[in-house]
């Protein structure tokens, strides 16, 4: 590889980090802002609450046009083991990072 080869490999190595680097920050800044909310859907998943909405939703008592999603047995389920998952990867990301 020539010095103008090698710079223009290393500038694509650095455009397309930067850019990564730059949606991760984003994407871990509006990760941050709804920490408070999956905290929320968890308190509420198990909460007699989410029972009782659910067996409502179940026994047709909710209107018909009510967007429950939330009621769904695996929804929020999913939503916070994929969220234990991601913050164990970021983990292991790190640790990576740290050990080198």
């Amino acid at each position: 590889m020539n010095q103008i080869e090698r710079i223009e490999s290393m500038e694509k190595l650095y455009d397309n980090s930067r850019a990564v680097i730059d949606e991760l920050s984003s994407a871990l800044a509006k990760y941050a802002s709804i920490r408070k909310d999956l905290l929320k859907l968890e308190k509420y998943y198990t909460s007699d609450r989410w029972l009782k909405d659910y067996d409502d939703m179940s026994a047709g008592k909710l209107p018909s046009d009510l967007k429950c999603g939330i009621l769904s047995e695996d929804g929020i389920y999913d939503l916070l083991n994929d969220d234990t998952d991601l913050v164990k990867t970021m983990l292991d990301e790190a640790k990576k990072y740290i050990s080198g």
